[in-house]
């Protein structure tokens, strides 16, 4: 398992369809994930620290777990099968683990609420990161993100969801 942090909510240029982009934390490898619109305004509206008028679904989930005495420990994106990924909710409470079976978009949304790491698997990463390059073909550095962020939009222009996995269509998740 490898940490991993949001670096960003996008669109892909051919169906408009919301991708989160998380990057490793430790390299410069990039997973990209289709993702549902509710799922995208609920991540962005977390990573812009937006409040709503009424909780949303993820912050209903996140006050009933702390009324619970429970905690997000952490989340892991932990499987791509037929073009769509898989991940993990591991909570705790009273000194025991729960790990639920979740979409990675709402496994995200929930983790950035709870201020909990994400993880992703090394097979998934393997399978699916794009390791982002500057013009000399060399790994893109985090020191330049204005470069990684126009880097990733031409990557979103020619990418295929198929480039992903199996040939049939993506599911959101």
């Amino acid at each position: 398992m490898q940490e991993m942090v949001v670096y960003g909510v996008s669109f892909d240029m051919v169906g408009k369809q919301p991708i989160v982009l998380l990057k490793t934390v430790a390299t410069n490898r990039f997973l990209p994930i289709w993702i549902g619109h509710p799922e995208a305004a609920a991540i962005l509206a977390r990573l812009q620290d937006s409040e709503t008028p009424r909780p949303m679904t993820h912050d209903l989930f996140s006050a009933a777990l702390k009324e619970m005495d429970a905690e997000v420990v952490k989340i892991s994106v932990v499987e791509m099968k037929d073009s769509t990924f898989f991940a993990k909710i591991t909570l705790q409470r009273d000194g025991s683990e729960i790990e639920l079976d979740a979409r990675p978009s709402d496994a995200i949304a929930l983790a950035l609420r709870a201020k909990a790491p994400i993880y992703a698997a090394d097979d998934v990463i393997e399978e699916s990161a794009i390791q982002m390059e500057d013009e000399s073909g060399e790994a893109a550095t985090s020191a330049d993100p204005e470069q990684l962020v126009e880097d990733f939009k031409q990557f979103l222009e020619d990418v295929q969801p198929d480039e992903f996995g199996s040939d049939d269509e993506p599911e959101t998740t």
